[in-house]
């Protein structure tokens, strides 16, 4: 995609801090391939947002932390052993430093910050700043200093003292930077919440923390919007009073116990959260389902992710959507045209696109593959309940239908956390199937390190994106989005946004489906084998148009939808203003 830079006339009507409303929160954006500041979805999706925040001119900005040395890079060995290298990055060779500085108390410490700028450029040259808060400075401590080095690094006291620099910390900073009509703030999952105290500080300046009122906190809630990705209680960012007090102090610990974020004397992000936003909201119609059993007291809502297409989707594909449907690039909406789109040019695009991938495959792992051949993806963070080797199940089930049906390509990605042994473990279990299955009829490749460059390959280049989540795990997911924009249809569990996005033969199929949805891992594994077997093998072989219909349709009916305007669209008219949009509606 070209970048395009603005006139200088939209970079000073787009870069007024008094005209910016919205200030968006997250521990981790993706801005460029070559920045890594994130480490899978959730950064993706922030990234996403705030370009079509740049698309769309919404007045906006994002705060996050700089991650000197990154996430980390991934390498993997023969037995598919997971090997972490350091992924440091320059900030001054790619970041614009802003001042002034602000600080925060860090056990009892001043801790100097400052931010860099990222500019996200959109469709019109409107520009929306990200600022990276970085403490790396000579007069703190070098404890101090580490603490914008390592995404998700670290201990509980790591990740907590990180937290108080995303929250208190942005918050001041912001503030200095003369940001000073934000109306409406984002936090994205629970490690921003600490914003939440921040303003409350500001607005309380002089009068004190402990004097807060609920007309105060009433305040503040006006102002706060809360999107939660967690659709499990283990995922929750928990840090026990003790440290919180260290960590914190006095007066911050006591304004946490007071409004009741601290249950079982154990700071709960989360509830944080909850308690000081007015606007609260799931990631999929499910996950804001199963979010309000979690938290039957707060009025949980649902905005489905999406993701941005115009990075998502293949040049191949940009290119025919240009000549067919030119104003997809401003109004996604009108991505649903392209089911007048012939059949034999879908077919076409997603060749070139193909032929990209395997391109990139062969430099990468030295393997050369066919191009005729299905090709499956699965590519995204290897955390155990995403289940990557539900397709090894049964491995002699998986070597008869390749013989009898059509062979298959089965290509993976995907990082586990450094601590997650479990998702290291899975990544060995994929390495000993391809050891076992790799044949004339099957060949499976890990692809390592997957980030943004390799991502919008994979999402584009195979033939089927497989899903195979464990109920109800998996808050939305946005990998078959991206898929999607490039007609790549899903074989996935029920499970996220597939439960919106799945129409049965039409975009995609279900692993298990309406009253039969499997209900244990072996039922799961026969659906998914059964639908290979019966139903996409013999399509894919057997009758390419059709399989290019369902290609169609995924793009219309799914990239149509499923993309971060229409999402940013939600979040304006109903969480940043909504007594704004009701006005102009009446």
């Amino acid at each position: 995609m070209t970048e395009v830079i603005p006139t200088a006339q939209q970079t000073e009507r787009s870069h007024d801090p008094a005209l910016t409303r919205v200030a968006y929160f997250s521990m981790e954006i993706a801005l460029d391939p070559e920045i890594p500041t994130y480490s899978g979805g959730l950064g993706v999706l922030a990234g996403d947002m705030l370009r079509s925040a740049a698309d769309l001119e919404i007045p906006m900005l994002g705060v996050t932390l700089v991650h000197h040395k990154g996430y980390f890079c991934q390498k993997i060995d023969a037995q598919g052993n997971q090997i972490e290298e350091p992924e440091p990055w320059h900030p001054e060779q790619r970041l614009e430093a802003v001042e002034p500085r602000a600080s925060v108390l860090i056990e009892g410490r001043q801790v100097v910050l400052r931010a860099w700028r990222y500019w996200i450029h959109g469709t019109s040259g409107y520009a929306v700043p990200v600022y990276l808060l970085d403490s790396c400075f000579d007069e703190n401590t070098a404890w101090d200093r580490s603490l914008t080095n390592n995404l998700y690094g670290g201990d509980s006291h790591y990740r907590l003292c990180q937290e108080v620099i995303l929250g208190l910390g942005g918050a001041r900073v912001l503030h200095q930077l003369g940001y000073r009509k934000v109306t409406a703030y984002h936090m994205n999952e629970g490690h921003a919440a600490l914003l939440a105290v921040g303003l409350l500080d500001q607005d309380l300046d002089e009068s004190g923390l402990s004097n807060v009122t609920d007309r105060d906190i009433e305040k503040v809630r006006r102002r706060c919007v809360f999107t939660t990705h967690t659709p499990v209680p283990a995922g929750q960012d928990q840090f026990p009073g003790d440290l919180v007090r260290e960590v914190l102090g006095e007066e911050y610990s006591h304004v946490l116990e007071v409004t009741s974020c601290c249950p079982g004397q154990v700071l709960n992000m989360t509830f944080l959260a909850l308690r000081f936003s007015h606007y609260i909201n799931g990631v999929a119609m499910h996950h804001g389902e199963v979010s309000r059993g979690m938290f039957p007291q707060y009025p949980i809502r649902a905005i489905t992710n999406g993701v941005h297409a115009i990075t998502w989707t293949a040049p191949a594909f940009q290119g025919l959507f240009d000549r067919h449907i030119p104003e997809w690039r401003y109004d996604n909406l009108y991505l649903r045209y392209a089911i007048g789109i012939q059949l034999e040019e879908i077919r076409n695009a997603h060749l070139a696109a193909k032929r990209r991938l395997l391109e990139e495959v062969s430099t990468r792992c030295g393997v050369q593959l066919d191009e005729t051949v299905l090709t499956i993806g699965f590519a995204r963070r290897a955390a155990t309940y995403k289940r990557a080797d539900l397709l090894f199940s049964d491995p002699d089930r998986l070597r008869y239908i390749a013989q009898r049906v059509g062979p298959l390509q089965i290509l993976y990605a995907g990082k586990a956390h450094p601590r997650d042994e479990g998702g290291k473990a899975l990544i060995r279990r994929i390495f000993q199937a391809a050891a076992s299955l790799n044949s004339d009829t099957i060949r499976i490749i890990y692809v390592e390190n997957y980030e943004v460059a390799l991502a919008r390959l994979i999402t584009s280049g195979v033939d089927l994106w497989l899903n195979t989540p464990q109920r109800p795990q998996e808050a939305s997911g946005t990998s078959g989005m991206k898929a999607a924009l490039n007609g790549v249809p899903s074989l996935s569990v029920l499970d996220g946004w597939w439960i919106e996005g799945c129409l049965e033969g039409i975009t995609g199929w279900a692993i298990g489906q309406g009253e039969d949805i499997p209900r244990d891992t072996a039922e799961e594994a026969t659906s998914l084998y059964h639908k290979l077997e019966s139903v996409i093998l013999p399509m894919y072989y057997g009758r390419p148009l059709a399989y290019a219909e369902v290609m169609r349709s995924a793009i219309s009916v799914n990239g149509s939808f499923f993309n971060t305007n229409r999402m940013l669209d939600q979040y304006v008219n109903n969480a940043y203003f909504p007594r704004e949009s009701a006005s102009l509606q009446t």
